[in-house]
């Protein structure tokens, strides 16, 4: 009961006058077959009298029940739409308000986001917005019986049993069967992607070629009917069972129906009732057939309940979401003094950093080495607060980042795994906060000025081939429109700058007229950098290594270079790698 009201109350989010007007129409359609009985019984009983009023009613019923009907779905899909759009809505403030980024990633919390937002694939999938309209259409069934209960207990009370049981227990017998056909499917669904993948790749004109090359044709085709066959084999086996099963639990209904009608016909025949009456009885009493055998709600009350289900599910994960925070501001504030002390934290599994003691010191530039897998990324991470240490503490002037009200307004990050989205190159950098002037000093300072001159819409071009007068970028073109996004954010009052490998992508001239420039346009904010080529962070005005989880080596190039340490061996082997045309990435392997 707790789930169907939950759906019912889910027409908030549709608006007053939708809901208003799709109630209308379904209780409208579920009182059209009592209305007709009772117009029909006027219109036989007229006898020859004035008929006008009779047919008048039994117009204005049938011409109210199509009219219901033909703006029933319209108006049920704009209801189910406004619903999916709120839920989709109420989701996403859900995961993004989690002020750290661990609850997210975990497989349980990604897997539930997966099952409220995707779109419907298959007949079995339905959304909220399904759920909420076919709970508002079952309500009306019960509302179709209990009209036509009232028609037919004009005749004998004994009629309404002898009718609604039987509808009763059919749609509570097929409801079931199917419900379990549901839940078979559901349960192969893997083999139900699988199948569908290898139907993909077979349609697929790449790897059509290559399936033709290497003749592998039939080995594709095996696979799908393999899986194809794994998944629906047990549905039609079902299927079988649930037709003979239909019949048998159709016999009750059928049964109800035929006594009713005899006893009316004998009734009527004895002189107990009019041909009037008769005709209303046998017309309510078919009414509350087609209500039994109207069971295509159930489908969709099943298929959202995983969706219903799965929201619930995240509202407790996150019962309060943080309000999302708005661009940061234009004042300019000094760079904070950062100090992490003793900071530890580990990944399910697997221990990253132990015990850091770490000083970012306001508008200088400190540099992050370490082979991969150090922990570098991660503890820009902790900086940015996107995870929470699990011992010690990250201090800005003094004060505990957890406890700093829109902290991470003040940073601006590149990330190594940045985000190419499919929009315009203006909301790409500015993302919604659109400033002309600082937009085209970013593009200049970020190097992509010669980019934006041969995009044919300039910085309004859609950065997608998929859109339409799209374009792509080069990987070195997509991370300089990264980095330019950081710096509008730094130019929008971010005061530290996080560069998480901010040159991967880029060619070895770009990279170094960018690393020239770095002081420059990143002037009077504190810069953390990392980077796997040593020889880019050489100017920083600070070095630190990360080895073990912890800092291991800090201070200058020249001064880490005279010390002899693991950076001088690191840069020496870089350097000597590099010269003779190798990658300039450093695994640990490298320094055995």
């Amino acid at each position: 009961m707790r789930e169907r009201l939950d759906l019912l109350g889910l027409f908030r989010h549709a608006g007053p006058a939708v809901t208003i007007a799709l109630t209308a129409m379904v209780l409208i359609d579920a009182v059209v077959p009592a209305g007709i009985a009772i117009a029909v019984q006027e219109l036989v009983a007229a006898d020859g009298r004035s008929a006008l009023a009779p047919v008048l009613l039994m117009s204005g019923v049938v011409l109210a029940g199509q009219l219901a009907l033909a703006f029933r779905f319209p108006v049920g899909r704009l209801a189910a739409d406004r619903i999916d759009g709120a839920h989709r809505t109420r989701i996403a403030a859900l995961v993004m308000g989690v002020p750290t980024v661990d609850v997210a990633e975990r497989q349980d919390v990604q897997d539930r986001v997966k099952t409220t937002t995707a779109e419907p694939r298959d007949w079995v999938d339905r959304t909220s917005g399904d759920g909420a309209v076919s709970q508002l259409e079952l309500v009306g069934h019960a509302v179709a019986l209990v009209s036509s209960s009232v028609v037919l207990s004009w005749w004998s009370w004994w009629l309404v049993p002898a009718t609604v049981i039987p509808a009763v227990f059919f749609r509570t017998v097929h409801g079931r069967q199917w419900v379990r056909h549901f839940r078979i499917w559901v349960e192969g669904v893997l083999y139900h992607r699988r199948w569908k993948y290898w139907g993909e790749i077979a349609t697929t004109p790449a790897a059509g070629r290559e399936l033709r090359v290497f003749g592998a044709g039939e080995w594709l085709l095996g696979h799908y009917t393999r899986d194809m066959r794994t998944h629906v084999d047990p549905v039609w086996e079902d299927d079988r069972r649930v037709l003979r099963g239909l019949w048998l639990a159709l016999l009750l209904p059928l049964a109800g129906c035929t006594v009713a009608f005899t006893w009316v016909a004998l009734g009527t025949a004895a002189g107990q009732g009019t041909i009037a009456l008769e005709v209303a009885v046998v017309t309510a009493a078919w009414s509350v057939f087609s209500v039994a055998i109207r069971t295509d709600d159930v489908i969709s009350l099943e298929g959202a309940r995983p969706v219903r289900r799965a929201a619930g599910e995240l509202e407790r994960i996150n019962p309060a979401p943080l309000p999302l925070r708005p661009h940061a501001g234009t004042a300019a504030a000094a760079p904070p003094l950062v100090r992490f002390e003793n900071v530890s934290f580990s990944y399910p599994g697997r221990p990253v950093l132990n015990g850091v003691d770490l000083e970012i010191r306001p508008g200088e530039s400190l540099a992050l080495v370490g082979l991969n897998g150090a922990g570098k990324s991660t503890l820009t991470k902790l900086l940015a607060g996107l995870y929470r240490p699990d011992s010690g503490r990250i201090l800005a002037d003094g004060t505990d980042i957890a406890d700093i009200p829109g902290w991470q307004s003040r940073l601006s990050v590149v990330f190594q795994d940045f985000l190419k989205y499919p929009l315009s190159l203006r909301d790409n950098i500015a993302l919604g906060a659109d400033d002309p002037d600082l937009l085209t000093g970013v593009v200049r300072d970020a190097g992509l000025a010669p980019v934006v001159s041969r995009l044919p819409g300039g910085y309004d071009t859609p950065l997608s081939r998929s859109r339409t007068a799209g374009v792509d970028l080069s990987g070195g073109q997509w991370q300089q429109v990264a980095l330019a996004r950081a710096l509008y954010a730094t130019r929008r009052g971010a005061r530290i700058l996080v560069l998480d490998e901010p040159t991967a992508h880029l060619d070895v001239r770009t990279e170094h007229d960018l690393f020239q420039r770095l002081p420059d346009i990143t002037e009077e904010i504190s810069v953390v950098l990392i980077s796997h080529r040593l020889s880019t962070v050489r100017q920083a005005d600070r070095i630190v290594l990360l080895d073990g989880g912890r800092i291991t080596e800090s201070g200058t190039h020249e001064e880490l270079m005279a010390g002899g340490g693991q950076y001088a061996t690191m840069y020496a082997l870089q350097a000597r790698r590099f010269s003779q045309g190798y990658e300039d990435r450093l695994d640990e392997g490298d320094l055995a």
